[in-house]
């Protein structure tokens, strides 16, 4: 079974499908046209790159093998926080602290995107601010306090702490022993915020392709993309299938694909939930995340459900029962939930790297086809920044796109074939500590 039939079969009972409109579909191309810029990927990063490029007077044409929004984009957590999903000493490591600087500052930025994007193009996604980061233990209580320090300290950028005695305030649950409540960050509908982004796209001039995966690229100062039924022809290409496109368009990802691996996450939707009852649950209607490195992550909807997310797979195999088995990561938070269903339960996939940094750069024989890669669950809010600098890199400003470029990604261990049962082993060994 490959990844994708895996990943169709969790995407019929998805709360974000029964709760949104595509209002549009695009016919697949049939022709050959010419472009500034092709970008591959129908995604949040691929339309957020066509959004600032469009505004900036460059053609461009989106090629898109499924549908848009069909992926991880329009299917994740919805959460939409600060940072990267790796430590900030990861990048003070591979940059020095004035570029770490740099890219957390970037990271905030990509928040105040999403709400100039749904401002200007009005778009409604159900944006909510808030985001909550908890401990499960002490031990955790005390790394996140000391992170929470140090981000004040070196970063400027001060959060609430809440000590356990006063968790009761932010969420009725006995599982979390201290947290952190940033007010910027917060969660949204990311189905509805990724299909108005198209719609936005399309109300500036980018031509929108589904149903049309690109089956070979032919390299040169001028790029020319094949598929089975057109071609497109441009300056410059944008690979930002991230994921899928090692299985959609291996051809143009064989110099990328060992450096990410498909992880597949779960999320479930109860039905919706006494009004009263509902209000107790997270006062602040606030995002939820824990600190563990095998992480658990939640969020109150508008009509009073809530949605959890979690139970990871290192090893593209999804679990029998994906209701039953988050219903019981929920209730371990909110026991108090025991007789309350789930009415939705799906799943899918996000690339990861081995450092969680993510990977953005260039590669091709004239260094014009661009990549985006890696975002590794932080996704919502990061591919918007990403969009937005790899714009600024093809329009002849690199500077900030370059800042990200220059981290260093190894490839997983293991080749094709041991790459997959070595990270299972290892993430074993971190469930292991995130009891500790």
């Amino acid at each position: 079974m490959t990844l994708l039939s895996v990943d169709h079969e969790l995407t019929r009972d998805s709360y974000y499908l029964a709760t949104s409109r595509r209002e549009t579909s695009h016919e697949p191309l049939q022709q050959t046209i010419h472009v500034d810029v092709a970008i591959v990927g129908g995604g949040l990063a691929g339309l957020s790159a066509a959004i600032e490029l469009a505004q900036q007077g460059r053609s461009v044409a989106i090629l898109e093998a499924g549908q848009v929004g069909g992926g991880a984009s329009g299917r994740n957590g919805g959460q939409l926080i600060h940072g990267l999903a790796c430590d900030q000493e990861t990048i003070e490591q591979q940059l020095g602290l004035a570029d770490a600087r740099r890219v957390w500052a970037m990271t905030l930025e990509a928040l105040d995107i999403v709400q100039e994007r749904c401002t200007t193009h009005q778009i409604d996604a159900d944006r909510q601010g808030g985001f909550l980061s908890l401990a499960t233990t002490p031990g955790k209580a005390a790394q996140l306090q000391k992170w929470q320090q140090r981000m004040a300290e070196i970063y400027d950028y001060p959060m609430t702490w809440i000590p356990q005695a006063h968790m009761a305030d932010w969420i009725e649950s006995p599982r979390f022993k201290a947290g952190l409540h940033d007010p910027r960050s917060g969660h949204l509908h990311p189905l509805k915020y990724c299909l108005g982004l198209a719609a936005a796209a399309k109300r500036l001039g980018v031509q929108i392709y589904e149903n049309t995966a690109v089956t070979r690229m032919d390299e040169g100062q001028v790029l020319t993309l094949h598929t089975a039924t057109g071609q497109i022809r441009a300056s410059q290409a944008l690979l930002a299938g991230n994921v899928y496109l090692p299985e959609r368009a291996p051809k143009l990802a064989h110099q990328l694909s060992a450096r990410i691996m498909p992880v597949g996450t779960y999320i479930v939707c109860s039905e919706p939930i006494e009004a009263q009852r509902f209000e107790r649950l997270i006062p602040s209607r606030s995002a939820v995340c824990d600190t563990n490195f095998v992480l658990d992550y939640f969020r109150p909807t508008p009509d009073r459900r809530i949605l959890y997310g979690g139970r990871v797979s290192y090893s593209t195999r999804s679990p029998r029962s994906v209701k039953d088995s988050m219903a019981e990561r929920l209730r371990l938070s909110f026991p108090q939930l025991s007789d309350v269903g789930m009415e939705f339960a799906w799943g899918g996939f996000v690339d990861i790297t081995m450092n969680r940094a993510p990977d953005f750069g260039r590669i091709g024989q004239a260094n014009n086809i661009y990549y985006l890669q890696g975002f590794s669950g932080h996704g919502l809010a990061l591919t918007g920044l990403a969009g937005r600098i790899v714009a600024e890199a093809i329009q002849g400003d690199s500077e900030r796109f370059d800042v990200f470029s220059r981290l260093k990604h190894k490839p997983f261990p293991g080749g094709k074939l041991l790459r997959m049962p070595a990270l299972v082993l290892g993430m074993a060994y971190y469930r292991l500590k995130d009891l500790l």
